[in-house]
């Protein structure tokens, strides 16, 4: 968050995660976008992940026309990317998971079936597939790069957006606030005009008051609001609606702004709602925000039942031997069972017994009420980085996950998925308010957003919204993103005691 003037100093932002981040001074005058070589970087990098593996399987295959074949390759992938608007400067580096590469991928390989069977082509079906395999990763890595360099550059305050607020005192607070949290965005607000009265308590300065009331003409509202937004150089203004900023009024200031070519964003108050779930119609000329409930069922859950059973058995028989040595090892280390097994509670608050390999002594639950004092975390989870019930294998089946394991046949029974929220302890689950028992509406899993963002390094009130974005806004592409970034998260090992 700024502390904004004419000149605007050095600014140290506390975030969540207890870290500090210091944004440089903000350049006056109009944004000017993201780094012009985003976009030669990601068609240089599909160019590459399209032709050069179709060129060397067809080259090592014999084919007579694998320059021909890299190339139709290579400009069907780009025409897919850029038809689905993956260039664009407001899109680039947005994102970083895999799921709009894979949907692409898809209709990259419906769109070569039909030039393939249009043409007449007859090369092998499957090398043909296998080589446009790389595409899909190549550019969710360019995308990754790109998405790492963008939220650097605003954590630094560039590449960002100057926003001037308008709203009531209280709604333009909660904005603020909730924009000053984080740097991962492209808005940066350097000044509010309230509604009314009342001041608000946000960190900007008062750029200019609003009267409570609709004016009688236009030019009162739109006038102190142009000014605001010449003199402190706003690209953006933002507007939170309430029942002293009606539509119709809100309608007139639009005209204002966009006849000086400055946006109007209107913001709902909607927390954490995937964008594919929101959609704008107009109804009897009135403009409605739709949003659309998560998925529970239907085609993509009865997809993601199968896949996670189907998973967990194939990995079962994959790391068998993984089995044995870990619960050996346990076993030699201290006495008591290789798995230990424990009441959890999944969906729809049904307790269930899960496995996980023994990390602790054997009489690791009693010892618990004895520590209770030093639980290190500020919720209803107890944890403690160094906690002395842990025994040195256990230490180093956690630091690696391995410890995890065993509830893969949790997952093939039903009790769990791969990817969902953390499984609840009945004590825990017993406390839960309305908001936390939200987390109980899907199935727990063996990993989540809240094992790939930190792990026991979260505070309590980041593990439920973490559970929470992902119970409202799961979708197959979100797990597959989630999958691809546990393996990272294990290697790294951060949060995991």
């Amino acid at each position: 968050m700024w502390l904004f003037g004419e000149t605007m100093p050095h600014v140290t932002v506390a975030r969540p995660a207890q870290t500090q981040v210091i944004r440089h001074q903000l350049p006056t005058g109009r944004h000017t976008g993201k780094p012009i070589w985003y976009a030669p970087a990601a068609v240089i990098g599909d160019v590459t992940g399209a032709a050069v593996p179709v060129y060397l399987a067809f080259a090592l295959a014999g084919g007579t026309h694998a320059a021909a074949c890299a190339i139709v390759a290579a400009a069907a992938w780009l025409l897919v990317r850029g038809a689905r608007d993956r260039y664009g400067e407001r899109r680039l580096g947005e994102r970083h998971n895999v799921g709009p590469a894979l949907q692409d991928w898809l209709v990259l390989v419906g769109l070569l079936a039909v030039v393939r069977a249009a043409t007449g082509e007859e090369s092998p079906f499957l090398l043909a597939l296998a080589a446009l395999v790389p595409c899909a990763p190549t550019s969710a890595v360019v995308q990754t790069l790109i998405h790492r360099h963008l939220a650097t550059r605003r954590r630094d305050g560039r590449t960002v957006r100057r926003a001037l607020v308008i709203g009531e005192a209280n709604a333009v607070d909660g904005l603020v606030s909730h924009l000053a949290k984080r740097t991962d965005h492209e808005f940066v607000v350097v000044g509010v005009c309230p509604v009314g009265d009342e001041d608000p308590h946000a960190l900007a300065p008062v750029a200019t008051r609003i009267g409570r009331q609709a004016p009688p003409r236009l030019s009162a509202d739109s006038s102190p609001v142009l000014a605001a937004a010449r003199r402190l150089y706003a690209d953006v203004v933002l507007v939170v609606p309430g029942p002293y900023m009606s539509g119709t009024r809100l309608r007139r200031l639009s005209w204002a702004l966009h006849g000086e070519e400055c946006p109007l964003v209107v913001v709902p108050g909607l927390t954490e709602v995937a964008g594919r779930r929101v959609g704008v119609v107009s109804v009897a000329g009135l403009t409605m925000l739709t949003v659309a409930p998560p998925l529970r069922r239907g085609l993509a859950t009865l997809l993601k039942s199968v896949t996670d059973r189907l998973g967990a058995a194939l990995l079962i028989v994959l790391l068998a031997p993984v089995f044995v040595a870990v619960a050996l090892a346990v076993r030699m280390d201290s006495p008591g069972p290789a798995v230990h097994r424990q009441t959890r509670i999944g969906r729809g608050g049904k307790p269930f017994t899960m496995a996980k390999f023994r990390t602790m002594v054997a009489d690791a639950e009693r010892l618990r009420h004895q520590l209770a004092g030093t639980n290190e975390q500020d919720g209803r989870m107890f944890k403690i980085r160094r906690d002395p019930r842990i025994t040195r294998v256990g230490r180093v089946l956690r630091r690696c996950s391995l410890d995890e394991l065993p509830q893969l046949f949790n997952v093939v029974r039903g009790h769990m998925s791969l990817v969902g929220p953390r499984p609840p302890l009945p004590d825990e689950a017993a406390g839960y308010d309305e908001v936390e028992r939200r987390r109980l509406a899907v199935k727990p899993g063996l990993t989540g957003l809240w094992q790939v963002s930190g792990r026991s390094d979260l505070s309590w009130d980041e593990t439920v919204a973490l559970d929470l974005r992902y119970v409202d806004n799961w979708s197959p592409s979100g797990d597959l993103g989630v999958l691809c970034r546990t393996v990272g998260a294990v290697v790294a090992g951060r949060g995991a005691y």
